[in-house]
């Protein structure tokens, strides 16, 4: 029996219903056409050249009736199909065939084995400090209404792997219908673009669904593991994993978050972090109904009977207070805080732990360690804020500040002046007692939107609120301006400001600046001996190249930590992944294992993009397995680190860099044709339609593809299955080198260098997943006959960069060690091409006949890119 038949099995199971639903809703017709378009799709895909053409000219020959639902019917299948793998990872059945099933135990074993020592290993599980970061950019493009619908589909298969009486099956099997047949009848694309406020709600429906039970759940295991090794768990304060976002905070590009919806979002964070604790304290008031007590909480209840009972409930009438009175202040733009509200953890955490401690004294310690403990974790990991927010600006947006007050002030203008002159005026204002800013100043409203952000910043405090980051940043100045800024808002607290590097040049500079800003006398003593610093990965793929991109990345990381402990400041490394290869994404433990020495001991910080959150953290169990993921991943980083790089490997590197760039840009940049080809062989301009973020596309409305974002720029590639962001210049700086002889080196820092070894895992998926008969049909519909040998050429390139990278890991097929994820991937193929063939119809259509484009036709549209988005799993 196939490893994967129980995945098989509920494939086929969901498709079958979705089938039936299809049936019964519009008829037998247009279901045997949906069926006749996959059986071709699958004969195609095993290399059946009439089939391919006859399966193109079936879905060329849709009526505009037909099209949609037959969009609609392959898009929801790769949606289920995608459940149905995320369920299999957490399956018993599906245990065997994915790799890393307990990523704790086996780290564990691992480190006895290379006899590491207890103590080492208990100081680095106390150090651990993982900070996940939610982020809203626009690549989920499943509705709030269906990921509901898909979660309670996932129960429905976790039920049906018990073994059930007969009528209990038939019962789940009927709820599983009628849930197919609810998301059938579901509109799956917005009507409109989600606000930030709504991105946010996403993120604590997030927490709510699923992390709310995988966070103590986590601990648990990770308690369990530990006990034999260590002779003991985690501290009961431990927060090994805490979540952070930038929904409602990343006003960088978005003009839609102002100071107002950051305000908003932080009421409605502690809104719901009110709601859920009052959950638990409901639950816990009915498990704790013993009267023995200690003398601590005796003194606190008095002499009553059931005193835990009565604590919790009283408690549980404040924290229903405190959401009343959120409910209130989310209608009015200022609205007086009582004292009486609770609103800060400690005061959450005291009646816990005076329960806790009270079991623990009265011998009622498996009492203590049931549901009050989880709830006491979930207290540390969460708080009373629920996610703490980041906030991140533009750097050119402070500079503006300073720009426009010094030139109310007489003296110059801000904007003109050299590093040095911000430096000192800076520096002279964070010294000085007296405000900033004069009362009877009236900035523009673009300069008040900055300083009304940093009122809100400095009002909601360090519970509340995590990192300030900086984008486009490149020098000391821009850091101390938001100091500034801050500190003249009245912040109370030393909050994280971290300047985030993103292009190649940053990238290249980050270290001097860095250094330079660790040289200020009045800033080294601000931080307290810690500095934060991130590291773009979206921005500069898209400037210089996947491979260029990461060996930058790896050398302003290695640069910083080694400037870092030179200065005795502990640093923190915030990556901004994104889901996709091209933006830095790919598995997290190889990623995280891929770092440069020394890097994690800061702990980490890393963005998680899009629908990435829902494929990670959709669901209890596989939040739980991703949890895992990251602590196992940082533990073997910080105790079993990688080897420092021979010079041999950096000198290597840096040519496959050099060169590797300048095969990308000499496409991306300098080819004449680039652009016009990339907008007609791609749905890049079609994009902007699907209501898919609050965040416009591009930074500049009126600009090319420079100004266009990361992620649509990755999007649109991975609609037309071509993946260029991901492998162009790669296989040219690599044919380079082996032409060169140098062919055994490769070789050498593949088995050593887990970096290299990492970077050629990645061209390998994104190989499997590009596609260029595909891409081709694209062309031969979409692009003019002008700029057709373009789309050639980067076919051909992408040919030869597969047979080479064969060549180098030795192997005839691509993915042949990862067999999950090329099942995976094979899985879904059938399903995805027919959707790319009806995109290049509609496309057609619009673009060539836009006057017999209806809505039936648009909407069609928009429905083939959400299912290939749901087919390529990271779209952006």
């Amino acid at each position: 029996m196939s490893q994967y038949a129980a995945l098989r099995a509920n494939v086929g199971l969901l498709g079958t219903q979705l089938g039936d639903t299809i049936r019964n809703q519009l008829g037998d017709a247009v279901l045997e056409r949906i069926e006749q378009i996959r059986a071709l799709a699958k004969e195609a895909r095993q290399g059946t050249e009439l089939q391919d053409q006859q399966l193109k000219q079936v879905l060329a020959s849709l009526t505009d009736q037909e099209i949609l639902p037959v969009a609609r019917a392959f898009a929801q299948f790769l949606n289920l199909a995608n459940l149905a793998e995320q369920h299999h990872t957490i399956s018993k059945a599906g245990r065997a065939s994915i790799e890393k099933p307990e990523p704790v135990a086996e780290l564990l074993q691992l480190l006895q084995d290379k006899e590491i020592s207890k103590n080492r290993i208990e100081q680095a599980v106390a150090d651990l400090s993982i900070e996940l970061v939610l982020t809203a950019h626009p690549t989920e493009v499943t509705r709030r209404t269906l990921i509901h619908k898909l979660t309670e589909i996932a129960a429905c298969l976790a039920e049906l792997e018990q073994d059930l009486a007969p009528v209990q099956q038939k019962k789940v099997e009927n709820r599983l219908y009628q849930l197919i047949t609810q998301a059938w009848h579901t509109n799956e694309i917005r009507e409109q673009r989600p606000t930030p406020v709504d991105e946010a709600k996403s993120g604590f429906a997030v927490i709510e669904t699923s992390l709310w039970e995988a966070i103590p759940e986590f601990i648990r295991e990770l308690d369990t593991a530990l006990l034999p090794v260590l002779g003991h768990g985690l501290a009961l304060d431990a927060a090994p994993i805490r979540f952070s976002s930038w929904m409602g905070g990343d006003r960088d590009g978005n003009p839609f978050v102002t100071a107002k919806v950051t305000r908003q979002v932080l009421l409605l964070s502690r809104w719901k972090a009110a709601d859920l604790f009052s959950r638990d304290l409901d639950v816990l008031a009915n498990e704790l109904s013993m009267n023995q007590v200690n003398d601590a909480l005796r003194a606190v209840v008095g002499d009553v009977s059931e005193p835990y009972r009565k604590l919790l409930k009283d408690f549980r009438s404040q924290l229903l207070h405190t959401r009343d009175w959120l409910t209130e202040a989310l209608k009015h733009d200022r609205l007086q805080r009582p004292d009486d509200l609770i609103w800060h953890n400690q005061q959450l955490l005291e009646p816990l732990l005076l329960c806790y401690q009270s079991l623990l004294d009265c011998k009622m310690e498996v009492v203590a360690e049931g549901l009050l403990k989880d709830t006491i974790r979930r207290a540390y990991a969460f708080g009373l804020t629920l996610l703490k927010l980041d906030v991140r600006q533009e750097s050119g947006r402070h500079t503006a500040v300073f720009s426009e007050f010094t030139r109310y002030l007489g003296i110059g203008d801000y904007a003109e002046w050299d590093e040095a002159a911000r430096q000192a005026f800076l520096l002279n204002e964070l010294n000085s007692k007296r405000p900033l800013f004069p009362r009877n100043w009236t900035p523009s409203p673009e300069v008040k939107e900055v300083l009304d952000t940093c009122d809100i910043v400095a009002r909601h405090g360090s519970e509340a609120l995590s990192t300030y980051v900086i984008s486009m940043a490149g020098k000391p100045s821009d850091v101390l301006a938001v100091q500034l800024l801050l500190k003249d808002a009245g912040i109370t607290f030393p909050m994280r400001v971290a300047p985030l590097f993103e292009t190649l040049a940053d990238l290249t500079n980050a270290p001097e600046c860095i250094s330079k800003l660790l040289a200020i006398d009045w800033y080294r003593g601000y931080i307290n001996g810690r500095q934060e610093v991130m590291i773009g990965y979206s921005d500069s793929a898209k400037d210089a190249g996947a491979f260029a991109a990461a060996w930058a990345q790896y050398s302003a990381q290695e640069a910083l930590v080694a400037i870092c402990k030179q200065a005795k400041v502990q640093l923190t490394l915030f990556h901004g992944r994104g889901g996709t290869i091209g933006r830095g994404g790919g598995p997290a433990h190889a990623a995280i294992l891929s770092q440069p020495p020394g890097s994690l001991a800061g702990g980490l910080r890393v963005t998680e993009q899009g629908e990435m959150i829902r494929f990670k953290f959709g669901l209890n169990g596989l939040a739980q397995r991703s949890l895992a993921l990251y602590a196992s991943a940082v533990l073997e980083g910080v105790l079993l680190p990688p080897p420092v790089p021979e010079q041999s490997w950096r000198e290597l590197m840096q040519q496959l860099a050099t060169v590797s760039c300048e095969a990308y840009r000499a496409v991306v940049r300098h080819h004449p044709d680039f652009v016009p080809y990339f907008r007609a062989a791609t749905p890049e301009l079609e994009l902007g339609q699907l209501p898919l973020g609050s965040r416009p596309p591009k930074r500049n409305p009126n600009g090319g593809v420079e100004s266009l974002r990361a992620i649509p720029w990755i999007f649109a590639w991975s609609q037309n299955r071509l993946m260029l962001p991901a492998w162009l210049g790669a296989g040219s700086a690599l044919a380079v080198v082996v032409e060169q002889g140098k062919t055994e080196l490769l070789t050498q820092m593949r088995a050593q260098w887990p970096f290299f070894a990492t970077r050629l895992s990645m061209l390998e998926m994104v190989y499997l997943k590009a596609d260029a008969e595909i891409a081709a049909y694209y062309d031969e519909k979409l692009v003019p006959a002008p700029l057709l040998p373009l789309g050639q050429q980067l076919r051909q390139q992408l040919a030869a960069d597969t047979a080479l990278l064969l060549q180098l890991i030795q192997s005839d097929t691509l993915m042949a060690k990862e067999a999950w994820i090329r099942e995976s991937i094979m899985l879904r193929n059938t399903y995805v091409d027919p959707l790319h063939i009806l995109q290049v119809e509609l496309l057609n259509r619009v673009r060539h006949a836009p006057e017999t484009v209806n809505d039936s036709i648009k909407r069609a549209l928009m429905v083939t890119i959400a299912g290939i988005a749901a087919g390529m799993r990271n779209s952006g």
